[in-house]
């Protein structure tokens, strides 16, 4: 159902506890995890209501219905987050009204964004998706491609290759919800060492969030656990 005003901000802060909680059980700090609440389905007084709870970073998966709620929000300070799959004929929008992508898997869609990214604009921040179980189902490049992918990604133009972003298989036990993200943060780690410069994490969703932080996520995406049941 759709969250009342009444009762979202009381939502909000039930999680952004949460968030806080998990970030101090991992030992870090406050400000190393991004809440990106995602907005797919949720009409735009919704994000408006959150952003005045003090949420700032929003993610839409599918473009047409974002750029409704851009319309409708553009007088608020909000960072938009593009978290759906990237089509190549809709690249140039994306790369024109986005400050984040954060599911590129492959380097012709990072070409076009590169190309696409106006000048004017600052560097269009990129996220490598991973899949890291090769399920069919999902988007994300391979493990074993993804370092020739990085190293492509890094040198194109209007881009900043921030990251990596995953969505593992669904697991109910936090310690096997941590291993997957364990890999990814492994895989960041290896990149680096290889000369890249990444510090951001996309993972955890509002079933596993948690195991996330733990494991080094920097943007957690959240929509449920925010906005409740999607409409």
């Amino acid at each position: 159902m759709l969250m009342s005003p009444q009762n979202l901000p009381e939502r909000i802060n039930a999680v952004l506890g949460q968030v806080r909680q998990a970030v101090a059980t991992a030992g870090r700090s406050a400000q190393s995890v991004t809440v990106l609440a995602i907005g797919k389905a949720q009409p735009p007084q919704t994000l408006a209501d959150a952003a005045r709870c003090g949420l700032s970073h929003f993610g839409e998966s599918y473009l047409q219905e974002a750029l409704g709620k851009q319309a409708a929000l553009r007088e608020l300070p909000l960072t938009w987050h593009f978290v759906g799959r990237v089509q190549a004929n809709k690249t140039r929008v994306i790369a024109e009204q986005f400050a984040w992508v954060h599911t590129v898997e492959r380097l012709k869609i990072a070409e076009r964004l590169a190309a696409q990214r106006p000048f004017h604009a600052p560097p269009l921040n990129i996220c490598l998706q991973v899949n890291l179980a090769a399920e069919a189902t999902k988007g994300g490049v391979a493990v074993a491609e993804l370092p020739a992918l990085a190293a492509a990604v890094a040198q194109l133009p209007r881009l900043q290759l921030r990251g990596l972003m995953c969505i593992p298989p669904e697991e109910a036990e936090p310690g096997r919800q941590r291993a997957w993200f364990a890999q990814l943060r492994v895989l960041r780690d290896e990149l680096n060492a290889g000369g890249l410069s990444l510090d951001t994490l996309s993972m955890g969703m509002s079933a596993d969030f948690e195991a996330a932080i733990m494991e080094g996520s920097t943007i957690v995406r959240l929509g449920t656990a925010l906005f409740g049941a999607r409409p």
